[in-house]
């Protein structure tokens, strides 16, 4: 149950859309002064350094923010959302060379402001000491032990009610496609305005194909500015049909700008992270997003 390590995939094709994704939200949410709340079920450890030996087993970073680390943003070759992205990227390398990556935590920490907050949750006790030495004793932060399912309760509603909830689990067990969608549930029932973010792998599983559908239908039923999904598609499965073929980002009362911002990231993150000709990306929105 706890032998997931992100590190072993930091840096790939999946962890790149949705960082792009999730550097935006926050961006959007910090058009306004009033503070927002940033809650991660599924943290990690923070940030991963790429030269050590879960990175390098099988160098997973390569064929994803290693194609982009080096393109010349200023010469208008990355589109807007990536070119932003890859900045905190190499922000987070101190503007040299590409050595580690930043996580989801990282991410949010890089955009946050002091009147902004930070609740992240990972089970993983490893995984949680490193989050805990790098970001438990911040201004705003706070780092739980904890089950990010159950601890939703313990943080929604903000008290602005302005924030941003990432459901990210590792989908290692077919209960956390269940588990995923109920807790996307909770978050809307206790704070019906949020945006709540899910990412999902493209694998070939039936629990990873109904998903999206039981977002849509979660979403339309309790969203109130509708959903946006965005997917990419970047190799095909193993001869025996496993691999990680792609991935998708789902979210709930999406920023009413997020599907234009995207619309010329998807074909382009699949023309530079393909891994095979049929490689794709599309991104889809609800009638009310």
């Amino acid at each position: 149950m706890l032998a997931y390590r992100h590190a072993f995939h930091a840096g790939n094709h999946a962890d790149v859309l949705k960082h792009v994704v999730l550097a935006e939200l926050l961006r959007y949410l910090n058009e306004k002064d009033k503070g927002w709340r940033y809650v991660d079920t599924h943290a990690g450890a923070g940030g991963y350094a790429l030269g050590g030996t879960y990175a390098q087993k099988h160098r997973e970073y390569e064929a994803g923010i290693g194609r982009l680390y080096e393109r010349d943003a200023a010469a208008a070759a990355l589109p807007a959302a990536v070119a932003r992205y890859v900045e905190l990227v190499r922000a987070f390398n101190d503007g040299g060379a590409l050595r580690q990556v930043p996580g989801s935590p990282a991410i949010a920490r890089a955009l946050m402001r002091p009147q902004d907050q930070l609740r992240l949750f990972e089970l993983h006790p490893t995984e949680h000491k490193i989050l805990a030495s790098y970001l438990g004793e911040e201004a705003g932060c706070e780092v739980r032990l904890a089950d990010g399912y159950g601890a939703l309760k313990s943080v929604l509603p903000p008290p602005t009610r302005r924030g941003l909830v990432l459901i990210d689990p590792p989908y290692e067990l077919k209960t956390d496609y269940a588990k995923a969608l109920n807790a996307m549930r909770e978050a809307l029932t206790r704070f019906p305005e949020g945006v709540v973010m899910v990412w999902l792998p493209q694998v070939q599983l039936v629990e990873a194909a109904q998903l999206p559908q039981r977002l849509k239908a979660s979403a339309e039923a309790q969203a109130k500015k509708g959903w946006l999904h965005a997917r990419l598609t970047v190799a095909e499965a193993g001869e025996r049909g496993f691999g990680l073929m792609g991935s998708s980002v789902f979210i709930a009362n999406p920023p009413h700008t997020l599907h234009g911002t995207l619309q010329p990231v998807l074909p382009f993150l699949a023309r530079e992270l393909a891994q095979f000709e049929g490689a794709k990306g599309f991104v889809e929105k609800s009638v009310a997003a």
